[in-house]
């Protein structure tokens, strides 16, 4: 959900509040500090714009896995956040449809009217990219839309949700959809601010083979990571 799972070097610094808003799951701020930004929910740290390189690992890995010879591949990326993944997205040539699905009207906002353009105003003009304003969990249980890959990332991990509703996500039947909406070959990566053995064992009985998952190397602490899973048939 986070460049980081918990707040950066700059926790120092005096936050300014820029915004605060009541949205459809709780109140949502978001914060200056110093040159960064951050984003509380519910009065938890949620994410901010110290770092971005597991935000940015989600989309690398999930391309990397993608049959070489796919042209134009989409890709659904779950949660718009700080707009690290799609910026990512955004600046890979290969990438043919973008989707973003994000819940939170205020996060949209603050991207296309606020002080996040700064960051993901020129990744929203692509003509390949699309916002759509909606849970990201309500939209696979209702689409029939399949993607090449989906980057999703809007909880702290599969055992660290943000509402409760996004624990079914990870179970066996949302599994199973996530499974149900990719292409033959297509590729599922999950953010996670930790590792999970638990969570490779569902995967692979979900259906998904070439299961692993990748790491950000981080000085101290437990690591980022992405889990990595394919959909061979």
């Amino acid at each position: 959900m986070s460049a980081s799972a918990t707040p950066s070097r700059h926790a120092d610094l005096t936050p300014v509040t820029l915004d605060r808003r009541d949205g459809p799951f709780g109140e949502v701020v978001l914060r200056e500090r110093g040159e960064h930004f951050e984003i509380i929910a519910n009065g938890c740290f949620l994410m901010d714009t110290a770092d971005g390189r597991s935000e940015r690992l989600l989309i690398d890995v999930a391309l990397a896995a993608l049959p070489p010879a796919r042209p134009a591949p989409s890709v659904l990326v779950g949660g718009l956040g700080v707009g690290f993944s799609l910026v990512r997205a955004a600046g890979q040539e290969r990438w043919g449809r973008i989707v973003v699905a994000e819940r939170e009207p205020a996060i949209v906002e603050w991207h296309l009217r606020g002080p996040l353009d700064r960051i993901s105003g020129a990744a929203l003009a692509d003509p390949r990219t699309g916002i759509l304003r909606t849970d990201l969990v309500e939209h696979l249980r209702t689409t029939t839309e399949r993607y090449d890959a989906l980057c999703l990332d809007i909880d702290n991990g599969p055992e660290w949700t943000v509402t409760e509703d996004n624990g079914s996500l990870y179970s066996p039947s949302g599994l199973a959809v996530c499974r149900e909406h990719l292409t033959p070959g297509g590729v599922l990566a999950i953010w996670s601010a930790q590792p999970s053995e638990s969570f490779e064992h569902a995967l692979r009985a979900a259906g998904f083979e070439g299961v692993r998952t990748e790491e950000v190397v981080v000085a101290r602490g437990v690591p980022d990571v992405v889990h990595l899973a394919l959909r061979t048939a």
